[in-house]
């Protein structure tokens, strides 16, 4: 079965082309879930976001996602939705990802997953 620690692992090599910065750092990332078949194989549901709506690479980064998910052995089907709700702000930002383009490191998150449609349980 495929684990979270896998999928973030997979994540962190997908990047936004016009950031030095992988997905899962920038925040972009809102929810992620497994949907096992058997202990064999899993369907794995991402949604995400963009750091502006106007971004034409929403659709390339999806992709990068798709097809390094449904590489891994033990997943069947990968599919991410793009969504803006909410809209991404730099404080969603990882602190590795705060750091790598010199923002300072943030206390705390700036919306709790029940104000906001983002899901932290998994993480």
């Amino acid at each position: 079965m495929i684990s979270q620690q896998e999928i973030v692992e997979v994540l962190k090599q997908c990047y936004d082309p016009e950031i030095p910065v992988d997905l899962w750092n920038l925040g972009l990332i809102y929810d992620v879930q497994i949907k096992a078949h058997d202990e064999d194989s899993a369907d794995v549901d991402i949604v995400m976001s963009l750091t502006t709506p106007g971004c034409g690479m929403g659709g390339q980064m999806a992709q990068d996602i798709t097809t390094k998910l449904e590489s891994l052995a033990h997943v069947r089907r990968a599919v991410v939705t793009v969504t803006f709700d909410p809209p991404w702000t730099p404080e969603m930002m990882k602190d590795e990802a705060r750091a790598k383009l010199g923002f300072e490191a943030q206390a705390k998150p700036v919306a709790s997953p029940s104000e906001s449609n983002i899901n932290l349980s998994w993480e």
